[in-house]
């Protein structure tokens, strides 16, 4: 089904890897419109209770823009961001389950964009983020100008754009850029620990708080509020909660089923 990347399925734990080693997981039109249907599959199997996206081997992430074939397409700028890139950056903001960026090597350009969208980033100590874009005349895109000053504030989002500058996974994780920096050897173990607490987690109730969260930005207090009411109204019904509140009052472990 995919040419691009590889899918799996494993005990709840979904895994996109980008597989286009040889232009360091470049994003083409194809390799972004397979991201978008994996999401997508993920987001409608009810056992995936956790995604991790990550690039094959330990070079890169995702180098970007495939710009060869973005301008052999014939199509601009534009038309490629709306067709495109925006379908693949919503898929991963609305899929009401937890998102985590395995950052296995550099991250440039869209690429940076595409993990930043990531509910998690977890990165080797080794590797770097880069929004490139201004090197070749370019602003950020793929949801880049959303996410980076709700990470870092403004000043320094505006610095980071500015300059495309590679930040280092340590520097990133002290300003809040991403999630955690681990050293080479323990970015696995890393990510199963942190997949392995998803999988067990109430699912139901991590995705409301994503897409709740996602509106907090551009909200007000009294709609956030309404937010709240309606979503822990419907949480209050899941087998989780029912499981989650008798487990506390009898003082055992809750075994969330993510329904």
């Amino acid at each position: 089904m995919y040419q691009h990347l590889l899918f799996e399925n494993t005990n709840g734990v979904a895994r996109i890897t980008l597989n286009r080693p040889q232009v360091y997981h470049a994003l083409s039109p194809a390799l972004i419109s397979e991201i978008t249907v994996a999401i997508k599959a993920a987001e409608n199997d009810e056992s995936v209770r956790v995604l991790i996206i990550t690039g094959e081997g330990d070079k890169a992430f995702c180098s970007g823009a495939d710009l060869k074939e973005t301008a052999g397409s014939g199509k601009g700028a534009g038309e490629i961001l709306r067709e495109y890139y925006n379908p693949m950056i919503q898929a991963i903001r609305t899929i009401p389950k937890p998102v985590i960026c395995r950052l296995n090597g550099l991250a440039v350009g869209a690429g940076c964009s595409l993990a930043l969208a990531c509910d998690l980033v977890i990165a080797r100590e080794d590797t770097y983020l880069s929004l490139l874009f201004v090197q070749i005349g370019l602003m950020p895109d793929a949801g880049a100008t959303f996410f980076l000053p709700r990470l870092v504030g403004i000043a320094r989002a505006f610095e980071i754009a500015s300059t495309g500058r590679k930040i280092y996974a340590p520097e990133a994780a002290s300003i809040g850029l991403i999630s955690r920096s681990v050293p080479a050897d323990k970015l696995d173990a890393a990510i199963e620990q942190t997949a392995a607490y998803y999988r067990n987690a109430p699912t139901k109730a991590i995705g409301a708080m994503k897409l709740v969260m996602n509106e907090s930005f551009q909200s007000d207090l009294a709609k956030m509020q309404q937010h709240e009411l309606e979503n822990q109204e419907r949480l209050f019904k899941t087998y989780d909660a029912q499981e989650g509140i008798a487990s506390f009052l009898q003082k055992k472990s809750p075994d969330f089923q993510g329904r």
